[in-house]
């Protein structure tokens, strides 16, 4: 098994909480394919229980439970919309409406399994957003999950008409290139093609907040990864 020390950004003897890496996935899948990070915590703490997902090209924040009582109590806590969930995430262009709640309701597509949608007979779904930075070809926006339905941020952004850059599912999936930044952009002579600035969804898990089974307040944070801040910095520079 190959060593990956996922960054811990919280641990007692209740939970860990985890910087997940875009590209990992949280917990096994069907197949047994790759390396989860479950995986690699059930290797070194012998119990992990999950509490919730991120999913595979998300980065951030994720929490897993030591012990059953600890399991029992934060699913009591995702019940009752105790466990704050908040994100960060670039989407396509800019909402009209730069502060707002996305509410729609989400199924699962009739006939493409995993493709979720907005669908009147769906499950009740609400995301806060706001915008946190504007620029002309993206926008930094902060959501705020008040349910917790598979693909949620993304099938909302898309139904806003703004889908989530580097999209596959629900955008147009395309990396984003600093030559559609940048005016003069010139490919260094070693390159012989460019290489994206951005591949993958663009998604991260910035902030948990709840309070524990001792009655204290946990407030977590994950800084927003490098190939994103890398991106932004070019955005800001090509206002």
């Amino acid at each position: 098994m190959k060593k990956i020390n996922p960054e811990v950004i919280f641990e007692n003897d209740s939970f860990i909480a985890v910087n997940k890496p875009a590209g990992m996935l949280s917990i096994p899948d069907r197949m047994q394919s790759e390396i989860s990070l479950k995986d690699i915590l059930l290797e070194k703490y012998g119990a992990i229980f999950t509490v919730h997902r991120l999913d595979k090209d998300t980065s951030g924040i994720i929490i897993f439970a030591k012990t059953e009582e600890a399991h029992k109590y934060f699913s009591r806590l995702l019940k009752k919309e105790k466990l704050k969930k908040y994100y960060q995430g670039l989407v396509i262009g800019s909402p009209e409406e730069k502060k707002g709640t996305m509410d729609a309701p989400i199924s699962e597509h009739l006939l493409q399994k995993g493709l979720m949608v907005v669908h009147r007979n769906g499950k009740p779904s609400v995301t806060d957003y706001e915008v946190v930075e504007e620029h002309k070809s993206f926008s930094l926006l902060q959501f705020q999950l008040h349910t917790g339905r598979t693909h949620q941020i993304r099938v909302h952004c898309k139904n806003m008409g703004h889908p989530l850059a580097c999209d596959e599912l629900y955008g147009d999936g395309k990396p984003v290139l600093l030559s559609s930044l940048k005016k003069k952009f010139k490919l260094s002579r070693h390159d012989e093609e460019e290489r994206p600035m951005l591949n993958r969804l663009a998604l991260h898990s910035w902030r948990l907040k709840f309070i524990d089974e001792y009655g204290k307040i946990i407030d977590l944070q994950a800084e927003l990864p490098k190939d994103i801040r890398a991106l932004l910095q070019q955005l800001r520079k090509n206002l």
